[in-house]
């Protein structure tokens, strides 16, 4: 056996808050659900979407209000930007957006045909939702 045929699929996201429960009412507004935490040493909390993805919340950030350094300030840090989340209808997930008060950052159309909007979490943390070209 090697890699290409070991690894199922992504396992979770972790994503470093600030706070357990405004994170955690943001995430709601997406779909997800409270599993558990904290937990660990780190501490860490778990939310699920019905979808399978699973984001772990790394429950030490610092402040509440921090730059994003890796995506608000002119210098280029490695690292993982953002979450993109495949979604069926980007026009609806806008407007469920919306309806729910999240505020999108940004939308992108590709040259290939796809489409996407990004909303930022509480800390500042990006979310696309993606939108593959109709084929």
């Amino acid at each position: 056996m090697n890699l290409d045929t070991l690894i199922k699929g992504v396992s979770h996201i972790g994503v470093r808050v600030h706070d357990l429960a405004r994170s955690r009412a943001f995430y709601e507004k997406l779909g997800f659900k409270f599993v558990v935490g904290p937990i660990g040493p780190e501490p860490v909390a778990i939310v699920a979407h019905p979808s399978g993805v699973e984001v772990n919340f790394i429950l030490n950030a610092a402040k509440p209000d921090a730059t994003n350094i890796l995506m608000d300030v002119p210098e280029k840090h490695p690292g993982y930007t953002h979450i993109a989340l495949d979604v069926s209808d980007v026009a609806a997930v806008e407007a469920e957006l919306k309806g729910a008060g999240v505020a999108l950052s940004g939308t992108m159309t590709f040259p290939h045909g796809g489409k996407a909007i990004f909303v930022r979490d509480p800390d500042r943390n990006v979310i696309e939702f993606n939108q593959k070209p109709q084929k």
